[in-house]
């Protein structure tokens, strides 16, 4: 299996539509994606590059016709305009690098540009991030229930099970 590094930014507009799409792609072409989130926004300030200033409305307005006629185009919908610029970018970002070493990050991502453009509610911010956290404590109860599966097709013994069970639960206890 090729390995695919995907460099992306919450915050990035036009990335809603290959995170709605990724997963298909990795199993269509029987690729994996190592996600990479990253600050766009640091770089652009760098470049002193404003990617919507108020004087090209127009600009703003075809890109968002442009994303809400390709999501069609792909299958999906996208209701534009959406809340931008973040207020919580970087409190976005950081948490999909958390998630990603915790093993919930890409559910994040995905919910959160789902969330974002499909119901028009900015990431990171409240009351957002409090329904982030049920949902992906949901997220987290089904991704330690594949684990156990796994184990138990690799045969694990029960009691090897459940001690990992054990110090999991010790270990994140929220």
């Amino acid at each position: 299996m090729t390995n695919i590094d995907f460099y992306f930014s919450i915050g990035s507009t036009y990335t809603y539509l290959t995170i709605t799409r990724i997963l298909e792609v990795e199993k269509k072409h029987g690729v994996k994606f190592n996600w990479k989130p990253f600050s766009v926004r640091a770089i652009m300030k760098e470049m002193n590059n404003i990617p919507f200033p108020k004087e090209k409305k127009n600009k703003v307005d075809y890109m968002w016709r442009d994303i809400e006629r390709r999501a069609e185009g792909y299958g999906f919908f996208a209701k534009t305009p959406v809340p931008y610029p973040l207020s919580e970018f970087d409190l976005a970002n950081k948490l999909a690098i958390l998630g990603l070493k915790e093993g919930w990050g890409i559910d994040y991502v995905r919910l959160t540009y789902k969330r974002w453009f499909q119901e028009g509610k900015e990431p990171a911010t409240e009351p957002n991030i409090s329904e982030y956290v049920l949902n992906l404590r949901l997220i987290k109860i089904q991704w330690f229930q594949r684990q156990i599966l796994r184990k138990l097709k690799n045969n694990m013994s029960q009691i090897q099970i459940v001690q990992e069970i054990i110090k999991y639960l010790e270990v994140h206890r929220s």
